[in-house]
């Protein structure tokens, strides 16, 4: 008798329409993967960037990204938000001020987006670098000694034959970025876990609204992990095919 009014009561909390806060829970988790992958192209821009600056930039160039990646990953995530999320936008603003023009409001996806992807574009380079070394020499002699440009060389030998490599590395980056979503409820973004905050702190259902929310993150976690082994299938058998 007990368990099922403690069912109930759990589905009623869950339902989608009021007084339920499903429909609250999912608006959080679609918040959290645009943030993501916004997050995730950004960072993925900035880290084929800073991979070919890294191997091929002049010194200045190497030392100002080994700089950036360096004190990325050496700070918490959390301060890290925190830094570009506050002192960023107020030194943005006092320098619009300054110059006569009116502050701006940055909305929170773009910020999210923003502070996520240069956090992710730090990892991504130090990834996209190892794969782009694993590429085996020859492949890249091979395509100079035919005289083919830089830019060509990048996009017919070197993103494709590195693709397989980087993949697991840059599967790990979106489940990070995922779960990295969650520290923006610190800035009262409405992401999955601050609407979960939200949820629970009104009904007093804490237990029954953060296991969701776990159980919401796990679903997303298996069905991105799902995607990238196919997407690692898919280039490693390019690479089989190109070998045999």
């Amino acid at each position: 008798m007990f368990a099922g009014a403690l069912a109930a009561s759990t589905l009623e909390l869950l339902a989608l329409s009021p007084p339920g806060w499903g429909a609250t829970l999912l608006s959080g988790l679609a918040n959290s993967v645009l943030i993501a992958l916004g997050a995730f192209a950004l960072g993925l821009a900035i880290g084929v960037g800073g991979a070919y600056g890294k191997l091929y930039g002049s010194p200045l160039v190497k030392d100002l990204l080994a700089i950036y990646t360096t004190i990325v990953r050496a700070v918490p995530e959390l301060v890290l938000i925190l830094i570009l999320y506050f002192a960023v936008t107020d030194m943005v603003n006092q320098a619009l001020i300054s110059f006569g023009y009116a502050r701006i409001q940055i909305s929170g996806i773009a910020a999210g987006i923003g502070v996520l992807g240069v956090v992710q574009g730090a990892y991504a380079t130090e990834v996209l670098r190892g794969a782009i070394l694993a590429v085996p020499a020859g492949q890249i002699e091979a395509a100079r000694a035919m005289g083919m440009p830089a830019t060509l060389l990048a996009r017919r030998i070197t993103l494709p034959l590195m693709l397989s490599f980087a993949i697991p590395g840059l599967a790990n980056l979106w489940l990070v970025a995922t779960k990295d979503t969650a520290l923006l409820a610190v800035v009262g973004f409405a992401e999955l876990t601050q609407q979960t905050r939200q949820a629970a702190s009104t009904t007093k259902a804490f237990f029954t609204f953060f296991m969701a929310a776990g159980v919401l993150y796990l679903l997303l976690s298996i069905v991105s992990t799902l995607l990238f082994n196919r997407l690692e299938q898919w280039a490693r058998k390019g690479q089989r095919s190109m070998g045999g």
